[in-house]
């Protein structure tokens, strides 16, 4: 019954159009009245509990440093860099999409904020060649999710505090999922630009240009190797190599590339503090119905259920799987993480599953999530507005 009442009202409000978070706070009043506890004091202090993290600093620290970097114009050298390299051949500009798509991975942690950062330079320039805006937008919402798989990933932050896992192996282990995702793009990019005969550049890869671009985009490249090497060697928390990452995006626009200005840094630091405010609102009301999931003992239950249903562990990865994937198509990503982890930790220790491979396979679910329908946060982005859309959603 508490499940009912959960999802119940919880899509019920969403279906109103009430934003997420206010969804969810609704829907922890009910399950409070459903459990006979109702008490606008004790969801209030869990909702303030929520963010009494420190290791949730990091996640405004990486959003900040993605800002400032992109600020500078960072994302324009990032596709001319991607532009050199694979702009030459058929269909290149969904080569480009997806190579910028993982070097700006380095940056930010968030795929809206890659799309938005990416598709307002591709998605105009890919217009005016006659790329098809089905094929442009398609493009640009899958390879964003890259993004949130190569690290810094602020899904995996928010998974490692729900679970206790490790930060730095789960970034360590997204890395060969975000490559091969990246592979598998442009394995389709290629066909579909072969059959459908796309439009390329007419210069051919010129290794001057290339080298030039390539000294350009350095300090994105170097970055994820920084982040991986003080995580894995134990250098610096998470936290701590968040603000080292801000610090480096701020000396690296500043004395590389002497294009951030104080009228720059003010529109990046506000950027940022917008972007972390939806985010921390979402994780507060999550950890608000996490707790009341916990007290009515749901995920034992989900378990329990489980273990006498289901006759081996596959058959259980399956469930879960087929699980993330469905809410991924309704739930804003950090409140998914938020939700489902409470439920299928346990689920995952029953059988035996290491909690980094449930963290890696959570976050590609729910990625998939970002660009499927009826939702599709990544595909209702500002530079979508040139194919007509006026919509605009933030925080992934």
């Amino acid at each position: 019954m508490t499940i009912l009442i959960f999802l119940g009202s919880m899509l019920a409000a969403m279906a109103l159009g009430v934003p997420i978070a206010f969804s969810l706070l609704l829907c922890g009043a009910a399950l409070m009245w459903h459990l006979n506890m109702f008490d606008a004091q004790i969801l209030a202090q869990n909702v303030i509990n929520g963010a009494d993290s420190f290791p949730l600093l990091a996640v405004p620290f990486f959003m900040l440093a993605g800002e400032i970097m992109n600020a500078g114009g960072l994302s324009r050298r990032i596709v001319n860099f991607a532009m050199a390299l694979v702009g030459h051949v058929k269909g290149g500009l969904g080569y480009v999409t997806i190579v910028a798509a993982v070097i700006m991975a380095s940056l930010s942690g968030s795929a809206v904020a890659d799309a938005s950062a990416i598709g307002s330079l591709l998605i105009p320039w890919q217009k005016r060649l006659g790329y098809p805006p089905a094929f442009s937008a398609a493009t640009l919402a899958a390879a964003a999710t890259i993004d949130i798989l190569i690290p810094p990933s602020i899904p995996m932050i928010l998974f490692a505090l729900s679970s206790n896992t490790s930060v730095a192996a789960l970034f360590v282990a997204g890395i060969m999922p975000g490559l091969l995702m990246c592979g598998g793009f442009m394995a389709v990019c290629w066909w579909g630009g072969r059959r459908r005969n796309f439009p390329r550049e007419t210069r051919k890869l010129n290794w001057g240009i290339f080298g030039q671009q390539l000294l350009y985009a350095a300090p994105a490249l170097v970055l994820p190797v920084l982040i991986v090497i003080f995580l894995r060697f134990g250098i610096a928390t998470p936290t701590e190599v968040s603000v080292l990452s801000t610090l480096y995006a701020g000396v690296v626009s500043v004395v590389v590339y002497r294009d951030l200005g104080w009228k720059r840094l003010h529109k990046a630091v506000m950027e940022a503090g917008l972007s972390t405010g939806v985010v921390l609102l979402v994780i507060m009301a999550s950890a608000a119905i996490g707790w009341l999931l916990t007290f009515d003992r749901m995920p034992d239950g989900v378990v329990g259920w489980a273990q006498a249903n289901l006759s081996s562990g596959w058959s259980v990865i399956l469930l879960m799987n087929l699980l993330m994937l469905v809410c991924g198509m309704f739930i804003d990503l950090p409140a998914a993480v938020l939700l489902l982890t409470p439920v299928f930790v346990p689920l995952a220790n029953s059988i035996g599953m290491d909690l980094t491979q449930l963290g890696i396979m959570m976050t590609v679910n729910l990625a998939i999530g970002l660009y499927t329908p009826p939702v599709g946060t990544t595909e209702l982005t500002r530079p979508f507005a040139v194919f007509g859309s006026s919509t605009s959603r933030s925080c992934e």
